[in-house]
Formats: C-alpha cells, structure tokens, sequence
C-alpha cells in the first residue's frame, strides 16, 4: 500500500473528474489516499494559505507521493519546491500537447510529470527533461459503463459548442441526418454525466468531433452562417500563428475512452496516438471529412451487426487496456523499475 497526498479539486462531489478518475480509482487499488481539495481549500482561505497548508500536510504525514492535478496558477512553485524535497512529487499534466509553456514550467518543479501526448518523452527531452513518465488518457470503467439501455438516438454529440464542431453538424444536418447535441453552448444546453452516459449507451452512433483549430477553407468561408461563428473560427487561427498555447492539433482525450466504455460505436475524428489505443476500424471508426462522416454513418445505420461488433471490441479493449488503474499501476511499476522507494508502509 502507497501513502498518497491527493492534490486535486473538487474532490467533494460525486461530479467531479478527479473525484471519478482520481481519488476513487486509487482507493480501489487498496492505497491509503489523503486527499488535498485545493480548489476548495483556496475560495475559502486564499492561495498563499492553501499552499502553506499543503506543505504542513506533506510535513506532517510524510507520504510516499504527492499527486498533483493543476489547473492554472494555483500552486506556489517555491512550496512544490519544499515539498519536492521530502518525498515524490507527480505532476498529472493534462492537454502538454499545446499547453506548451505551462507543462515545460512545471517539469522543471515536480520530480515527475506525465505527458498524454505519444510524442511527450520525446518533446520533453529535446529541451532537458528527462523526468517525464507517458500516461495517456482513460476512464473509470466503474463510472463509464453498459446500461443495456434500447437504442432510441441514431446520431449524437456531447460536448461543449465550437463552431468546428457546429460546422459538421450543419453538413450532416443538410443531407437529413439529424443529430441530437448535448453541451455547453448548444440549444439543448448541458446534462449531468449520467445523462451523458444513458446517451452513450443509447445511440446507435456517437460522435467524437474536433475542437481545435481548423484551416479548412471550406469551414472558414462557410455561407449562411450566424456572423459570431465566423468571426470566432477566423479570430481562431490568426490567434494560432501568434500563440503557442492554441489548440492547433487533436490529442486523444478522455471522451475517446468514456464512449467506448459504455459499449458506445464511436465515430471520431483522428489525433495522433490513436492506433496505438485502439485498432482503428475494428475497435473504433474515424472520420476524414464531412464526405466521409456522412457516408460512414450511413453505412452503420444500415449495417447494425457490423456496428455493434465494433462496439464491443472498442468495449473490451477499454476494460482490459484502458483504465484509470491501469495508467497508475503503469506509474508506480515505471517507479519501482528507476529504484524509487516506494514502501508498503502499514498505515494507522
């Protein structure tokens, strides 16, 4: 059993993601986790309180690791420093792949960071560090699971609006294929994530669509189009050639996991890294155009056995490939192999 410092937030809400695929996860494993709700921690104390009290946690239990989870500014880099030098600091970073500045900031403080990006190890030595462990993505297949529930969608999204994403729906829209979208910014507004996972397991397909930013001419100079998504798309991609910190290409996220273990057919966008997940067009189906979504739906409408196949391979490869357990039995493995104490202290 590992002692561990969880900082995180919000971990006090069945609503939270590191609640799900953090603190959960790791209790499952049978390790003794003390969890350190920041967020929390800082809107009633402040920033400079929070952190004093984190180091007087650390001080006090001695844990054999210090999981972080940042969001943006929180954390005082001197504290991290200090507490670096009791014991394991990990950094869990989330979307390096173009929060380039902010990861490449903070390796330099953690003794560790992970990088869900397939390039990441690489990326990171290039410029000196060489404490950077890969740990892609996943889910907590306890949360994100079959329901049995009948089919009643053909074609759904959930997921915040952008206009890349409005773009496709509109293209399948105008050749009759309705979708049904759910999400920050969409007319049906936002669903709590068991409504979420009854969508996933109640569609005959669930989209996975892009974010980032696009080039494609044919999306920047779409007619007929609110005047506010236009301006938003260009605004975009002239912002893009300035910034380092744009999202200018797809990574695989965690939403690639959630809908397939729900038993979901996903049809998504490609990110690079994704075959070494899942075999694509066997366990998964991507999409390279507004032409091909449209007619790869409309052969898996028609073709249900062929879907549903996919679906449960997609399935079964997240239950033994892809969980949260996984990726951090994969850390204390990567730990154990460099010589990093990690004692199976009996706790009180």
């Amino acid at each position: 059993m590992i002692k561990i410092v969880l900082v995180a937030g919000p971990l006090d809400s069945s609503k939270s993601y590191e609640y799900h695929n953090f603190l959960k996860p790791l209790e499952k494993m049978g390790h003794y986790v003390i969890p350190f709700d920041f967020v929390t921690l800082m809107h009633s104390h402040g920033r400079e309180k929070m952190n004093q009290k984190l180091l007087t946690l650390v001080e006090e239990h001695l844990p054999d690791i210090v999981l972080f989870v940042p969001h943006t500014d929180e954390l005082i880099p001197d504290i991290v420093d200090k507490i670096s030098g009791y014991t394991i600091t990990l950094g869990y970073l989330f979307d390096d792949t173009w929060r380039i500045e902010y990861s490449r900031f903070w390796a330099q403080h953690f003794n560790f960071v992970t990088s869900s990006d397939i390039n990441g190890i690489r990326k990171f030595r290039e410029i000196g560090c060489a404490n950077v462990i890969y740990s892609p993505f996943a889910c907590n297949t306890d949360v994100y699971c079959k329901r049995n529930l009948p089919k009643i969608y053909d074609v759904t999204f959930v997921g915040q609006y952008h206009p890349h994403r409005e773009w496709y729906i509109n293209c399948l829209r105008k050749v009759g294929i309705e979708v049904h979208a759910w999400g920050l910014g969409w007319p049906s507004g936002m669903i709590n994530s068991e409504d979420m996972i009854d969508i996933f397991n109640q569609s005959r397909i669930n989209l996975n669509l892009s974010n980032c930013v696009s080039w494609d001419l044919r999306y920047l100079i779409t007619p007929f189009r609110p005047i506010k998504s236009t301006l938003r798309a260009w605004r975009q991609v002239l912002h893009s050639i300035r910034r380092k910190d744009m999202k200018t290409w797809e990574m695989v996220k965690g939403r690639y996991y959630e809908i397939n273990a729900c038993g979901g057919f996903q049809l998504c966008h490609y990110a690079e890294g994704l075959e070494h997940m899942y075999s694509i067009g066997e366990e998964i189906v991507i999409y390279a155009s507004p032409e091909d979504i449209i007619e790869k739906i409309r052969y898996f409408l028609k073709h249900e056995d062929e879907r549903d196949f996919i679906a449960q391979r997609g399935y079964l490869r997240t239950q033994s490939h892809h969980t949260m357990e996984k990726r951090f039995q994969n850390i204390f493995e990567y730990f154990g192999s460099i010589n990093m104490n990690l004692p199976n202290r009996e706790v009180t």
